[in-house]
């Protein structure tokens, strides 16, 4: 198999995966044959960062320029960004019973991970494109 066509099914592999753990947590644990318990919030999260693996795969193999690699500082901050929004997901509608102290620190790691890693994946495009064009 070529490298490209394995990037793409490891890709759609993670999508795959991390949408079904995003979504049907319980489910995906059960038929996999895991350990059972009552937090559906690790799988959920896990499922993130899958669905974010993805997408990063996917930008690497439909890459048409040095604009965006996703296996790299690009492909990492897209991970963080996926992660995070499943995260603040989880704060925002999920039936979380934390102490208030540990809720704010989930928040801090939100920010980090979504308006962080967002704004700075914005900044590496930005300085490839004026990398690329000699600016």
């Amino acid at each position: 198999m070529k490298k490209s066509k394995i990037l793409v099914l490891d890709a759609l592999v993670d999508f795959i995966l991390g949408i079904a753990l995003f979504l049907f947590p319980g489910q995906v644990i059960r038929v996999l044959g895991l350990p059972v318990t009552d937090q559906l919030f690790y799988p959920s999260i896990l499922g993130g960062v899958l669905f974010g693996i993805g997408i990063a795969l996917l930008i690497e193999f439909l890459k048409t320029s040095d604009h965006l690699t996703g296996l790299g500082l690009a492909g990492a901050l897209i991970i963080n960004f996926c992660g995070g929004l499943v995260l603040a997901g989880w704060l925002i509608w999920g039936k979380l019973m934390i102490p208030a102290g540990g809720r704010f620190l989930l928040w801090i790691l939100v920010f980090i991970l979504v308006i962080i890693s967002g704004v700075e994946l914005l900044a590496t495009l930005q300085i490839r494109k004026r990398q690329i064009s000699g600016r």
